[in-house]
């Protein structure tokens, strides 16, 4: 298997991947500031809604005080720090952290945010791929500036526009940029080469890539694999052989710093999608409420991404990736397009039913296909606090 790499493109690039920090609960620490340095909890529904006193003080719901079967939306990191994370079961997260705050998820306040982050970022560096509600890459090749200069022009705009921090990786690709935008959290500034490499990449868990979950890293772990030195240092041949060879082509590229993916900033989506890829194997039935959470909040995603890029879709489909890592997927076409998150998720459901559920669910996925430009009119297509489960 041969390495592919190119040296001189990459020396001429200089791409920045942006993540907000902790997003959501960044946010509404916006809203109630009083609630800075405390473990805080998104996820729940409006019955957690905090109350206003006549003083001008907010009475907030308490982890401990939680009962049902919901799941974690995100945390902030003093939360994190306890243990409690996103996709985490309320009620776990309640023997973990049980004074934490509870708050409700308000996904039209995280689009609002999304766009003005965005918006000035586009100021200041235009040559943006939106990667959804809180990341982007951007292409900063043709700027003169330096580039830590020129990272913190970027993070001083959205801090002015938004009072929200975030957290910048900047290298010759995006692969390094990803993982650079995360060494640094919160409020980090991360300048990679490809000499550093070997000192500030290798020592890290393979896991650090993105594109290698928990199913992939516990295989490599298997194989005594369980850095990026290691994997760089892997026989091709034994990667090959379990993993197949287009993914081992990937995995020998990634260990070296190699990704030649442009930033596409102009391109015409043909579809739109979220998924995620769980931490553990879940169970049809013994985690149905945590597959149903997470399949209701990617279909309320996909929606709110639709309407913020302005799209409809007639095409609804299912991604579903087992244990064994085999992945089906199904689709039905509508014969109306939508932007509802009710719909899609109806009609998602509808094709999760015509796949046989017989191993664990490691990845769960959700795409809208047959895109059309929504009317101007048709703004408000996506309805707010509809509760929805898996099936």
């Amino acid at each position: 298997m041969e390495l592919k790499n190119s040296p001189s493109q990459e020396a001429l690039r200089r791409i920045a991947h942006l993540d907000m920090d902790a997003f959501y609960a960044s946010v509404e620490l916006l809203r109630y500031p009083e609630l800075r340095g405390l473990p805080v909890v998104i996820g729940a529904g409006s019955n957690t809604q905090p109350r206003k006193q006549a003083d001008g003080t907010h009475i907030f719901a308490c982890l401990r005080d939680y009962t049902g079967r919901g799941v974690i939306t995100t945390s902030t990191y003093e939360a994190r720090a306890l243990g409690v994370f996103s996709a985490m079961g309320m009620m776990k997260a309640a023997q973990l952290a049980p004074d934490a705050v509870l708050l409700p998820v308000d996904f039209a306040a995280y689009r609002r945010y999304s766009r003005l982050f965005k918006d000035a970022v586009a100021a200041v560096a235009p040559a943006i791929e939106d990667r959804g509600i809180d990341e982007i890459y951007i292409d900063l090749s043709s700027h003169s500036e330096p580039s830590r200069e020129l990272g913190q022009r970027i993070k001083d705009a959205v801090k002015t526009a938004t009072g929200l921090s975030c957290s910048i990786g900047i290298s010759p690709n995006k692969l390094l940029s990803k993982i650079g935008s995360d060494l640094e959290k919160p409020d980090g500034l991360t300048i990679l080469s490809l000499d550093d490499l070997e000192q500030r990449i290798w020592p890290l868990s393979v896991r650090k890539i993105n594109g290698i979950g928990p199913k992939a890293g516990a295989r490599l772990a298997g194989l005594g694999i369980n850095t990026v030195a290691e994997l760089a240092r892997a026989a091709p041949a034994l990667l090959q052989e379990h993993f197949g060879l287009s993914y081992a082509r990937w995995l020998v590229e990634v260990a070296h710093g190699t990704d030649e993916r442009p930033v596409v900033t102009h391109s015409e989506p043909k579809s739109l999608s979220r998924e995620t890829t769980f931490e553990r194997d879940l169970h049809v039935v013994r985690d149905r409420a945590a597959l149903s959470e997470v399949f209701r909040r990617l279909c309320a995603q996909l929606a709110g991404d639709l309407q913020r890029k302005a799209y409809l879709g007639r095409t609804i489909g299912i991604k579903l990736r087992f244990d064994d890592f085999r992945t089906v997927t199904r689709d039905i076409t509508l014969p109306e397009a939508t932007a509802d998150a009710a719909v899609i998720h109806r009609a998602a459901g509808a094709c999760l039913k015509r796949i046989t559920l017989d191993h664990r669910i490691r990845l769960l996925g959700v795409r809208v296909g047959s895109l059309s430009a929504r009317d101007a009119q048709a703004d408000d297509l996506v309805h707010q606090g509809v509760q929805l489960t898996l099936c």
